[in-house]
């Protein structure tokens, strides 16, 4: 894990799914508890969303609200 990790899960949305377009640390533990049950998709998302899941797991979303509080602070590419 690293810092740009925990970035991308506040400013990454799911790419494909029921969740599509929710931004990743939105996504409900059911979903992400699913993905450790099927298998996490191949590839970064696979390994993001494992790491979600982890956080998830242990209670450890929270840390992920200052980020959130930054990314909101940023202007969108392209506006």
């Amino acid at each position: 894990m690293s810092p740009e990790d925990l970035e991308k899960l506040v400013s990454w949305t799911m790419p494909f799914g029921k969740y599509k377009g929710r931004i990743l640390a939105d996504l409900p533990g059911h979903y992400l508890n699913w993905f450790a049950r099927a298998g996490f998709p191949p590839g970064e998302i696979g390994r993001l969303l494992a790491l979600l899941q982890e956080m998830d797991h242990n209670g450890l979303k929270p840390l992920l609200n200052p980020l959130r509080s930054r990314q909101q602070a940023k202007p969108s590419p392209g506006s």
